[in-house]
């Protein structure tokens, strides 16, 4: 073949388009911590971890028994190698109607970020928090009072952002693209809150998850891995209210579900996201899930089998 200075140019190019596009997030898990589960990790070959707060009343940071614990997580982490991308901390409700228990929670949420800025960990997952029966927008107008009033100092001293998980189980309105529209909207340009994106949550509400991908690639900062199982000879005899607690969807590990997963990272390969992608392992088919603090043998095998599916996807 002849060699001309266009081949040479055009060849350039090309290479300089698929460098442009490189795309290598780090795979990872989610999880409770334990030195034994950050090994596992580690030994499976994973490069990430997002770990679960649990933080359910106020804790102070300084105290032996939370430097300890502190100490622990970070010199565990630092020795895998493993990135930690954030911690989850989904229970309070940042707008609760009752004035103590809102109080109860806004403070709790400050640790979050506190602690997330001790681990050196720039993400802390939540929900949106909410007041039901109220309409949307006031909803909104609320959050974001609340959180440039309690969370946005905090989150600019230790350099923390928050993320919505669109889960419809906690005291949240970012359950969706209305949802994820509206708060946007309220916050602006706000460096200060983003998207933990879990694909699972959308699909049983039928929901594309990745078309909401797409349509908000530029605020994703974290995903979770979870597949969703439409059990449809289930709903197609029940219906989405069941009789008998008949469950029509369940959640499954990624591939065991019905998500377009290929479609899925496309969008994020597209988007340039460069993030974490932990797995998070709710399949039934694989539990009991921890033996006190550890992972049990089953539990470990459901993260294999996700690991092997999705290596054909993401090589981190």
């Amino acid at each position: 073949m002849k060699v001309s200075r266009r081949n040479l140019l055009g060849a350039a190019a090309i290479a300089a388009t698929a460098q442009s596009k490189s795309w290598s997030p780090t795979l990872g898990i989610l999880c409770n911590f334990s030195e034994a589960n950050v090994r596992f990790a580690k030994e499976q070959g994973f490069t990430s971890i997002g770990l679960f707060a649990h933080l359910k009343t106020t804790l102070d940071l300084s105290s032996p028994p939370a430097q300890q614990r502190i100490d622990q997580v970070q010199r565990s982490v630092k020795a895998s190698g493993l990135r930690l991308s954030v911690i989850g901390c989904h229970q309070p409700n940042h707008i609760a109607p009752d004035a103590a228990e809102r109080a109860r929670a806004n403070e709790i949420f400050v640790r979050a970020i506190e602690l997330a800025g001790a681990l050196g960990v720039p993400y802390v997952g939540s929900v949106s928090g909410k007041i039901p029966g109220m309409a949307l927008e006031r909803q909104v107008d609320e959050i974001v009072r609340v959180y440039n009033e309690k969370y946005f100092p905090a989150c600019q001293k230790h350099r923390v952002r928050i993320l919505w998980e669109p889960w419809v189980g906690g005291p949240n309105v970012a359950t969706g693209p209305v949802g994820f529209e509206a708060l946007f909207k309220g916050f602006g340009a706000s460096p200060y809150v983003g998207l933990q994106f879990d694909p699972s949550h959308l699909a049983w509400q039928m929901i594309d998850p990745v078309q909401a991908a797409r349509d908000f690639a530029d605020k994703i900062y974290d995903v979770h891995l979870k597949d969703t199982e439409i059990r449809w000879p289930i709903l197609r005899r029940v219906g989405v209210q069941p009789l008998n607690n008949e469950q029509w969807w369940r959640f499954r590990l990624p591939g065991s579900g019905g998500i377009d997963w290929r479609g899925f990272f496309t969008v994020l390969q597209d988007a340039g996201y460069q993030g974490a992608l932990n797995i998070e392992h709710e399949d039934a088919f694989y539990y009991p899930n921890y033996e006190g603090e550890n992972f049990t043998e089953s539990f470990k095998n459901g993260f294999i089998v996700a690991q092997r599916f999705l290596r054909q996807y993401v090589q981190a």
